[in-house]
């Protein structure tokens, strides 16, 4: 059985966002790379193939969607994925999209 949702205004103002967040080739990158783990920015850009200041843009757009949450070790930060609910956004969406 399909379950209606509803949307009030703000609420899909917020999900559009969510997915305009998404709709950088750069930020999928990020989320796939750090599907794997935490690392640092430096660490990150290498592995994505951007600079280290186009990688710390990219990740502080996926911050405050509360997609990348940070951890800080001394003079270094860590990224990571938020929560449980960016994987499998992630993972859903690639499923989605391989599914024939």
């Amino acid at each position: 059985m399909v379950r209606m949702v509803r949307l009030d205004k703000n609420n899909a103002s917020r999900l559009a966002e969510l997915f305009r967040s998404l709709s950088d080739p750069s930020r999928v990158r990020i989320i796939a790379a750090l599907l794997e783990g935490e690392t640092n920015v430096r660490s990150l850009a290498e592995i994505v193939g951007l600079s280290e200041s186009a990688a710390s843009h990219q990740l502080r757009t996926l911050r405050q969607m509360r997609l990348v949450k940070t951890r800080r070790q001394g003079r270094q930060i860590y990224y990571a994925l938020d929560d449980i609910h960016v994987t499998d956004i992630f993972q859903r969406s690639l499923d989605h999209i391989q599914h024939d």
